[in-house]
């Protein structure tokens, strides 16, 4: 069973339509599935602020994601989560690591998440969640993954520092030229998948998103990973950076191309 969980609070958003991105891809599998979501947070503006401040903001949006997903997978379902931006997993990514020890996690971005508060320089909360979530720095949500589960997938706008940190750390990287879904398999070996998504991994103009950059994947690229794995073998999986577009037809396109990439997981033998 798909549990779909929904983040409506800010959680260091810097566009003003990441929130109600979340809602209407929300809307869209509640009409298309017949699931009912959970909404978890409060709606606040978008500001341009430093971690330092987003982070504290965001705790009570970002606690109860925690709870809602963990109490997903304890009780045997998969979470689908569709938040508004990538920092929401600082608080989900931990409980993927601690409930799925086996589990390695796709990470599929444009970018490397890899900052710290040291190397950062935007200051962007969304810019530290993976090197959060291996325990390079502490966000208070926790963190247990290890560098060797987690692979970076699309990523090609990587900062110098956070190239080294990757290097370092170990990271698997593979760009969007060489995101084929046999290289992913390969990848993941014969492990479960826990899959996080930012949709600017994808070439501009599929899917409105913040931060955009070019070369990027297609959808029948992420698509195809979805296709990839067995049914039993997908145990989460994390939507986000849907900025969504005040054009409402405009809107309606990309959810359509958002709905399409991920249908797989609606497969008949969930």
């Amino acid at each position: 069973m798909i549990d779909l969980i929904v983040s409506q609070g800010r959680v260091a958003d810097r566009a003003p339509r990441m929130i109600e991105g979340a809602a209407r891809i929300a809307k869209a599998l509640e009409d298309r599935y017949g699931i009912k979501g959970q909404f978890i947070g409060s709606p606040s503006p978008a500001v341009d602020d430093d971690w330092s401040v987003s982070l504290p903001q965001a705790r009570e949006t970002l606690t109860g994601l925690q709870q809602a997903v963990a109490a997903s997978v304890a009780d045997g379902n998969v979470p689908l989560m569709v938040a508004n931006t990538c920092s929401t997993g600082l608080a989900t990514l931990p409980v993927a690591a601690r409930e799925y020890p086996d589990a390695k996690v796709l990470y599929i971005d444009a970018h490397g998440d890899f900052n710290t508060p040291g190397t950062t320089g935007t200051g962007y909360l969304g810019g530290m969640v993976l090197s959060g979530v291996c325990g390079l720095w502490d966000s208070g949500h926790g963190a247990g993954l290890t560098a060797e589960r987690a692979i970076l997938v699309g990523a090609r706008d990587i900062d110098e520092a956070e190239h080294q940190l990757l290097r370092a750390a170990g990271v698997r990287v593979i760009p969007p030229a060489q995101a084929s879904p046999e290289n992913v398999v390969d990848a993941v070996g014969g492990s479960p998948v826990w899959i996080h998504i930012d949709w600017d991994v994808l070439e501009p103009g599929s899917v409105p998103a913040d931060y955009t950059v070019a070369d990027g994947m297609t959808p029948a690229q992420i698509r195809a990973i979805f296709e990839a794995f067995p049914p039993e073998r997908i145990l989460g999986v994390e939507v986000a950076e849907f900025n969504a577009p005040a054009d409402d037809a405009n809107s309606e396109r990309a959810v359509s191309v958002v709905l399409d990439m991920i249908a797989p997981l609606f497969d008949e033998a969930r």
